[in-house]
Protein backbone atom coordinates (compact mmCIF):
# COMPACT_ATOMS: atom_id res chain seq x y z
CA UNK A 1 0.00 0.00 0.00
CA UNK A 2 2.82 2.03 0.68
CA UNK A 3 4.08 1.99 -2.63
CA UNK A 4 0.92 3.08 -4.26
CA UNK A 5 0.79 5.93 -2.46
CA UNK A 6 3.89 6.85 -3.24
CA UNK A 7 3.68 6.16 -6.75
CA UNK A 8 0.89 8.47 -6.70
CA UNK A 9 2.50 10.99 -5.17
CA UNK A 10 5.77 10.84 -7.48
CA UNK A 11 3.07 10.85 -10.73
CA UNK A 12 1.16 13.57 -9.39
CA UNK A 13 4.39 15.45 -8.57
CA UNK A 14 5.79 14.65 -12.32
CA UNK A 15 2.30 15.83 -13.84
CA UNK A 16 1.98 18.66 -12.14
CA UNK A 17 4.35 20.98 -14.28
CA UNK A 18 3.01 19.45 -17.13
CA UNK A 19 -0.88 20.66 -16.52
CA UNK A 20 0.42 24.62 -15.23
CA UNK A 21 2.84 24.77 -18.48
CA UNK A 22 0.48 23.57 -21.01
CA UNK A 23 -0.88 27.39 -22.41
CA UNK A 24 2.15 29.49 -22.46
CA UNK A 25 0.06 32.62 -23.48
CA UNK A 26 -1.69 33.05 -20.01
CA UNK A 27 -2.03 36.72 -18.72
CA UNK A 28 -3.34 36.97 -15.41
CA UNK A 29 -4.62 40.20 -14.62
CA UNK A 30 -6.90 40.11 -11.62
CA UNK A 31 -6.61 37.78 -8.23
CA UNK A 32 -9.55 35.97 -9.59
CA UNK A 33 -8.00 35.26 -12.96
CA UNK A 34 -4.90 33.58 -11.06
CA UNK A 35 -7.22 31.58 -8.66
CA UNK A 36 -8.76 30.36 -11.74
CA UNK A 37 -5.74 29.64 -12.98
CA UNK A 38 -4.72 27.29 -10.56
CA UNK A 39 -7.50 25.56 -9.87
CA UNK A 40 -8.46 23.98 -12.74
CA UNK A 41 -5.12 22.12 -13.48
CA UNK A 42 -5.20 21.17 -9.94
CA UNK A 43 -8.76 19.83 -10.58
CA UNK A 44 -7.36 18.12 -13.43
CA UNK A 45 -4.83 16.21 -11.80
CA UNK A 46 -7.20 15.46 -8.46
CA UNK A 47 -9.28 13.76 -10.98
CA UNK A 48 -6.95 11.70 -12.49
CA UNK A 49 -5.50 10.34 -9.26
CA UNK A 50 -9.04 10.00 -7.70
CA UNK A 51 -9.47 7.60 -10.38
CA UNK A 52 -6.02 5.97 -10.58
CA UNK A 53 -7.00 4.88 -6.84
CA UNK A 54 -10.17 3.38 -7.35
CA UNK A 55 -8.22 1.12 -10.41
CA UNK A 56 -5.77 0.35 -7.56
CA UNK A 57 -8.15 -0.57 -5.55
CA UNK A 58 -10.94 -2.79 -7.83
CA UNK A 59 -7.14 -4.42 -9.24
CA UNK A 60 -6.52 -5.21 -5.19
CA UNK A 61 -10.53 -6.33 -5.21
CA UNK A 62 -9.90 -8.87 -8.15
CA UNK A 63 -6.58 -10.06 -7.14
CA UNK A 64 -7.78 -10.59 -3.19
CA UNK A 65 -9.08 -14.32 -4.13
CA UNK A 66 -10.83 -14.42 -1.46
CA UNK A 67 -8.62 -14.08 1.22
CA UNK A 68 -9.74 -12.25 3.88
CA UNK A 69 -6.82 -10.58 4.84
CA UNK A 70 -6.09 -8.94 0.92
CA UNK A 71 -10.16 -8.12 0.88
CA UNK A 72 -9.67 -6.18 3.90
CA UNK A 73 -6.37 -4.01 2.34
CA UNK A 74 -8.83 -4.04 -0.38
CA UNK A 75 -11.09 -2.21 1.31
CA UNK A 76 -9.39 -0.08 3.01
CA UNK A 77 -7.88 1.36 -0.15
CA UNK A 78 -11.25 2.06 -1.46
CA UNK A 79 -12.09 3.60 1.63
CA UNK A 80 -9.76 6.01 1.96
CA UNK A 81 -9.93 6.95 -2.12
CA UNK A 82 -13.84 7.78 -1.10
CA UNK A 83 -11.84 9.96 1.49
CA UNK A 84 -10.10 11.22 -1.07
CA UNK A 85 -12.50 12.28 -3.00
CA UNK A 86 -14.67 14.01 -0.56
CA UNK A 87 -11.72 16.21 1.11
CA UNK A 88 -11.17 16.92 -2.40
CA UNK A 89 -15.01 18.30 -3.23
CA UNK A 90 -15.19 20.21 0.23
CA UNK A 91 -11.76 22.25 -0.95
CA UNK A 92 -12.49 23.30 -4.26
CA UNK A 93 -16.02 24.12 -2.66
CA UNK A 94 -14.49 25.97 0.08
CA UNK A 95 -12.18 27.87 -2.67
CA UNK A 96 -15.59 28.10 -4.88
CA UNK A 97 -17.20 29.86 -1.96
CA UNK A 98 -14.93 32.18 -0.85
CA UNK A 99 -14.45 32.97 -4.56
CA UNK A 100 -18.33 33.71 -5.05
CA UNK A 101 -17.92 35.86 -1.46
CA UNK A 102 -15.35 38.37 -2.71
Amino acid sequence: MKKIAVGLLLLSVLLVPVTVFAQPNVTISSLDQLVNAIKRPIWIVFGLIALIAFVVAGILFLSAGGDPEKVKTARAAFLWGIVGIVVGIVAFSIVTIIETAL
